[in-house]
């Protein structure tokens, strides 16, 4: 279950890039299924496309999503929802598929977006799914893959 806590001293910044961090409700392996890793991944790219953010890396893990995007317009909050709700509308189940919540991270100066990309990306080999993450069919690089 989310904290209330997690809301403390969150901003929005246009421009400036953010970590995010989503889980399904009960932690239930939705996305193992391809067609519902797809609707969220068809709901990453409608948020691009509607200008409210620049995705920079994703990666759509059986009951998570890590999602690197820069901030183009609007708030995470907004962007958030926009992506919960287009998703789960896509998908059909009944009742919530998302717990409600996110983590997000403000990616500092000094940190290397494509740092935090190249973890991202790692999440399936590091959770054995996949011993390269190319091999992964649900995740996706700005920059290609890095190693």
């Amino acid at each position: 279950m989310s904290s209330p806590k997690l809301r403390l001293g969150r901003f929005s910044l246009p421009n400036n890039a953010y970590s995010i961090t989503t889980v399904t409700a009960g932690r239930v392996p939705l996305f193992a299924n391809r067609k519902n890793a797809e609707q969220v991944i068809e709901a990453l790219s409608h948020c691009e496309l509607a200008g409210i953010t620049n995705n920079l890396a994703w990666v759509v893990m059986p009951d998570h999503l890590h999602w690197l995007l820069q901030l183009q317009t609007g708030s995470l909050g907004a962007c958030m929802q926009r992506l919960k709700s287009r998703s789960a509308r896509a998908i059909g189940v009944a009742g919530s598929i998302w717990q409600s919540g996110y983590h997000d991270h403000a990616i500092r100066r000094d940190e290397s977006l494509l740092g935090v990309a190249n973890y991202l990306l790692h999440n399936p080999v590091r959770a054995g799914l996949c011993d390269r993450p190319q091999e992964y069919p649900y995740a996706w690089c700005r920059w290609g893959w890095l190693l």
